[in-house]
C-alpha cells in the first residue's frame, strides 16, 4: 500500500468529522460494479480489501480512504468503423446520403450498443488525510484522477473546502536555484539523478536520468535560461521522489530503513493490523516530507 505518487491539498475546514461519522457517510457512496449502460463509476471500498468492511481507517490523526474507479474501454476506432459500415449499408439501401444529424444519431446508437461489451478497467486510488496538518494527499500520477477522488469526497461529506497546496516560492524557481547554486540547498536535501529542463521559448524540453546534476553540461543549460520543471530529490534516511513544478511528488520511494521498520512490525496473518501499521509509518514519513517541502519552498502561499 506504499504510495508511489502524491498530489497534495490543503483542507480549510473539516471540524466535527470523526472517522466513525465519515465511515457512515461513505457507505452511501460505496463502490458497486458498473451497470451495463454505464461508461464509468467511482466509489469507496475498504482499504484492507476483502479482509474488512471498514471504509475509513484512522490512527494518530491520520486517515486512509480508498476509491475504486471503473471505466469501460471502448476505442473510438471501433465505434467509427461500425458507424461507417452501417452508414454505407443504409445509404445503399435508401439510395441517398445520410444527413449529419442522422450520422450523429447512428454513432450514439452504436456507442450504446457496444458499450456493455467493452472491457472494464478498475483502478484503486488511495487517499491520505492528515487531520492534524490539515492536508490531503492522493496516490495517483494524474491530477485529473486526484480531482475526481476529491469530488467524490465532497459529495460524500456534503461539502469540504479543499485547495491545491501552494507555496510562497514557486517550485520551478526553487529547483532551478538548487541546481544552479548548490549553496542554496538545505542541509538535509539530497539531489538525485533525474531532471527536466524547460526553456522560456520554443526550444523544447530536455529530460535526463542517471545524470550528474552538478555537471558542467547541466549548468550550461541553466546559464542559457532553462529552468527545472522536474527534479529528483530526497530527504536523508527517509524518502526519495521527483518533485514537479505543480508540487506533485512522483516516483516516491521510501528509504530502506523505513521499509525495514515496517517489516519489524509485521502483524503476521492479520491483514488489517498490518495495513494500519504500514500506513501509520508511511503517513508519518509523508507528513514530515510535506513539512520539509514547505520549509524548503518558503512556507505556504500567503492568501
Amino acid at each position: 500500500m506504499w504510495f508511489r505518487n502524491l498530489h497534495l491539498y490543503r483542507v480549510h475546514d473539516a471540524r466535527g468529522l470523526d472517522d466513525a461519522y465519515i465511515d457512515g457517510l461513505m457507505t452511501a457512496k460505496a463502490y458497486r460494479p458498473l451497470g451495463g449502460s454505464e461508461a464509468r463509476r467511482i466509489g469507496w471500498c475498504p482499504p484492507a480489501g476483502r479482509a474488512s468492511t471498514q471504509l475509513c481507517h484512522e490512527a494518530h490523526a491520520q486517515r486512509l480512504l480508498t476509491a475504486v474507479r471503473q471505466e469501460r474501454l471502448l476505442p473510438a476506432g471501433v465505434v467509427c468503423e461500425e458507424v461507417e459500415e452501417r452508414t454505407e449499408a443504409l445509404e445503399a439501401d435508401e439510395g441517398r446520403k445520410l444527413r449529419r444529424q442522422e450520422k450523429l444519431a447512428l454513432k450514439e446508437q452504436v456507442y450504446e450498443e457496444l458499450l456493455p461489451q467493452a472491457f472494464v478497467r478498475s483502478t484503486r486510488i488511495d487517499l491520505w488525510w492528515d487531520t492534524r496538518r490539515g492536508l490531503i494527499g492522493i496516490n495517483t500520477s494524474s491530477r485529473r484522477r486526484a480531482e475526481e477522488v476529491l469530488d467524490l469526497l465532497r459529495e460524500t461529506l456534503g461539502s469540504l473546502r479543499v485547495t491545491s497546496l501552494a507555496t510562497s516560492t514557486l517550485p520551478m524557481r526553487a529547483m532551478t536555484s538548487w541546481l544552479s547554486d548548490p549553496g542554496t540547498r538545505p542541509a538535509e536535501m539530497e539531489i538525485g539523478d533525474t531532471v527536466e529542463l524547460k526553456a522560456k521559448g520554443d526550444d523544447g524540453v530536455i529530460r535526463g536520468r542517471q545524470l550528474d546534476l552538478d555537471s558542467d553540461e547541466i549548468h550550461s543549460h541553466l546559464e542559457c535560461g532553462r529552468q527545472a520543471s522536474k527534479l529528483a530529490l530526497g530527504i536523508e534516511s527517509m524518502i526519495r521522489f521527483v518533485l514537479h513544478d505543480d508540487l506533485a511528488l512522483k516516483r516516491i520511494a521510501l528509504d530502506d530503513a523505513v521499509i525495514d521498520e515496517a517489516a519489524q512490525q509485521d502483524d503476521g496473518d492479520d491483514p488489517i493490523a498490518r495495513l494500519e501499521a504500514d500506513f501509520s509509518i508511511m503517513a508519518h514519513v509523508l507528513g514530515v516530507t510535506a513539512d520539509t517541502l514547505l520549509q524548503w519552498l518558503g512556507g505556504p502561499e500567503q492568501t
